[in-house]
């Protein structure tokens, strides 16, 4: 497989939902009230309910997972995840309309300890909010072990 910097694999929308928010408060145990009690939420100047931490994991929901896989040439049985991470610019709210484009921005092979090859696939998604701004940025490394 060639080097896939700068691919774009794939783009998504959907809307940050009052009803996800309360999953992902209750999933993650978030004990802060402003992903809960709206009155509280306004209260302290924000727009609505503010989503927790890692909402912009629901987008998952939203693509078509086998055809990320088959774009980047990967054998699923061989992936793992090596990290995840989120950088917010601003807090995420209930109505908030998120676009996503994720795009491949490292692709490399390297030799493992143990002998062997493994792909390092690192993607980065942008959340851009409903005015175009850049809300979330989420980036991600996906692990290809070599064949055994």
């Amino acid at each position: 497989m060639s080097d896939l910097t700068g691919t774009v694999v794939d783009r998504v929308a959907f809307e940050v939902e009052r009803g996800k928010i309360r999953e992902f408060a209750r999933a993650t145990f978030a004990e802060d009230p402003v992903h809960t009690d709206q009155s509280l939420s306004l209260g302290a100047g924000f727009p609505d309910v503010l989503a927790t931490g890692t909402h912009v994991v629901a987008s998952g929901h939203q693509r078509d997972q086998r055809g990320f896989v088959e774009k980047l040439g990967l054998e699923l049985s061989r992936v793992v995840v090596g990290s995840v991470s989120w950088h917010y610019r601003r807090p995420l709210a209930c109505g908030d309309a998120l676009r996503a484009t994720r795009r491949v921005v490292d692709d490399r092979t390297r030799e493992s300890r143990g002998g062997g090859s493994l792909r390092l696939v690192t993607l980065e998604t942008e959340f851009l909010d409903q005015a175009g701004e850049v809300a979330v940025t989420q980036r991600e490394v996906l692990i290809e072990r070599g064949r055994a």
